[in-house]
């Protein structure tokens, strides 16, 4: 008989293992085949305190029984399942409402850098939801952990889980039920069509290798691989911005300070440079790879990274050896099949060693050598290129910044900008981090010039993107670019453009990739200050002055909407 074990992930992981070892060998005694895949089982054992509320259980036989007595008495544990288990039915709740949507929501927020789209798309689904009269709450993955955490009460009694994340994010305590992912940004400028879709579309989640998942996982790749890399980037961003602000408090002493064994500078330099630094690309590919298998890909991916560094591949084989590792661990995961009673050696012996080995072989012998020649070019083009190419290049990561505030394009000037810091390369951070702050600052500054044009709450709303805009989150100029994104994009852009050709162009670099201009506060964290504060102030006038001409003022909107 085939037989599906569920254990509920809050018993602990020593005592599954003891659970699924010992059930295994008695299965084995018994004739029983253990198997992943719900839609093939006969028989579903549940070991926990309550049923599973997930449909592809459904017209199965399911016993729930005590995890204390399956690893007693193993032997006996399975012969009362297979004598006393019982047709299972999905309860009603398990499905989308049909009529009036659902009433209990809840929702997990989270992006790469866990600041901005975390929290604002947050606030967007409460609004929204509770404009419908749903009871919602909203659990952020932000920077500092998880906040306004769910607790299992409220997961027991939710009809729905939204999922707004650009990186993977735990769900497991929400296994069963009806869930919707979507992106943060789609959840801050389209929340209303995408809590209809979430209505529509939920389907019951079930944890990584199980059917439905591995159904539809083909369909999610390409959008998957874009999430796995902003999760790498996502783990790796504080340690940069605390190796970074190490080596500019080191150079603070003076540029060749640290060279003096025995100084601040030189144990600054150590922490900096020679920990948090070299550490940066492992993590970057340790968690693109956890990202893609899940703790199995943690280990080959920590060691692929650990080879491009030593190869001199830099952040660009991280970001290789990462997905390589990621998809070698998952491929071992779930196509290697191995008898029951040594089904316990693949997460500890065998996925780690094999995977390891491949990565480690293809780094060393194939990756490494061909990828730090490109990196060593591009590292040399970038330091030494002319004005005309800085400016340039300025342009375009200043106007990639201002595209899409905060969405892929942004997030793609931004993770090149912080992958050349491993190279020692500063001034292309610089310009992103400068063209970064112009959208709120700019659309604040339109709210002041052009005061009339715009409505109270638009007003307001200006003085908050000022505050962001100073601490390098983008994401402040949304609600402008939403309301008018004829407008607001084309001058943002603009402006963005002009900050990062004007930083490249005055040789401006940026030791620390967060933080906005409250970074100027460590010394020798940006590089010369006034032309890098000319850089934002230009493109702020610029792109601030050219939408307070072209705003339209909103009695006219409002009378043409009428």
């Amino acid at each position: 008989m085939k037989t599906l074990l569920i254990i509920d992930a809050n018993l602990g992981q020593a005592r599954a293992y003891m659970a699924k070892t010992l059930l295994g060998a008695a299965a084995h005694k018994a004739n029983l085949e253990i198997i992943d895949n719900p839609n093939d089982a006969e028989l579903a054992i549940v070991l926990g305190e309550s049923l599973p509320n997930d449909n592809a259980l459904n017209g199965k036989k399911v016993w729930l029984g005590d995890i204390g007595r399956a690893v007693a008495h193993p032997e006996l544990f399975l012969s009362e399942a297979k004598s006393h288990a019982t047709l299972y039915s999905a309860p009603a709740a398990a499905a989308p409402a049909a009529s009036g949507g659902p009433k209990r929501v809840v929702a997990v927020t989270a992006c790469p850098t866990g600041v901005a789209h975390t929290f604002m798309a947050a606030e967007a689904i409460e609004t929204e939801a509770k404009k419908r009269g749903w009871w919602v709450k909203v659990e952020t993955r932000g920077s500092v952990g998880a906040g306004n955490a769910i607790t299992p009460e409220e997961v027991a009694e939710a009809d729905l889980v939204i999922v707004a994340a650009d990186i993977e994010v735990d769900l497991a305590k929400f296994a069963g039920l009806p869930m919707y992912r979507t992106s943060t940004g789609l959840a801050l400028k389209k929340t209303a069509q995408e809590l209809d879709k979430a209505v529509a579309e939920a389907t019951p989640y079930q944890p990584a290798g199980k059917a439905s998942q591995a159904a539809t996982e083909g369909k999610k790749e390409s959008a998957g691989a874009y999430r796995h890399l902003l999760t790498g980037v996502s783990y790796m961003l504080p340690m940069v911005v605390a190796g970074g602000l190490c080596i500019a408090l080191s150079f603070a002493f003076g540029i060749e300070a640290f060279k003096v064994p025995g100084t601040l500078a030189a144990a600054l330099m150590q922490i900096g440079g020679g920990s948090a630094f070299a550490l940066m690309v492992p993590v970057l590919a340790g968690y693109i790879a956890f990202s893609i298998a899940d703790r199995p890909g943690l280990t080959p991916g920590l060691i692929g990274g650990m080879l491009a560094v030593s190869t001199g591949s830099g952040f660009i084989g991280g970001i290789i050896t990462g997905f390589l590792a990621g998809y070698m661990a998952k491929l071992i995961s779930t196509k290697l099949k191995l008898p029951q009673s040594m089904e316990a050696l693949k997460p500890i012996l065998i996925i780690p060693l094999i995977s390891s080995l491949v990565v480690g072989l293809a780094m060393i012998y194939l990756i490494g050598k061909p990828v730090a020649g490109i990196l060593e070019g591009l590292t040399h083009w970038l330091q030494t290129m002319g004005t005309a190419n800085a400016v340039l290049l300025g342009a375009i990561l200043g106007g990639m910044m201002c595209t899409d505030m905060g969405g892929p394009v942004n997030k793609a000037a931004y993770a090149f900008g912080v992958g050349l810091l491993s190279t020692q390369t500063y001034a292309p951070m610089a310009a992103i981090m400068a063209a970064g702050m112009v959208p709120p600052l700019a659309l604040g500054l339109a709210t002041m010039v052009a005061r009339r044009k715009f409505d109270k709450a638009q007003q307001e709303g200006g003085k908050a993107a000022l505050v962001l805009g100073l601490c390098f989150i983008t994401e402040g100029a949304i609600p402008f670019a939403a309301r008018d994104p004829m407008r607001v994009l084309p001058c943002c852009i603009v402006g963005g453009a002009l900050t990062g050709a004007i930083s490249m162009a005055v040789g401006a670099k940026l030791m620390a990739p967060h933080g906005g201009l409250f970074v100027l506060l460590i010394p020798g964290a940006i590089t010369p200050v006034l032309g890098y504060l000319l850089a934002i102030v230009a493109g702020t006038l610029v792109a601030g002055l050219a939408y307070a001409v072209l705003k339209r003022p909103e009695t006219e909107v409002a009378a043409k909407a009428a």
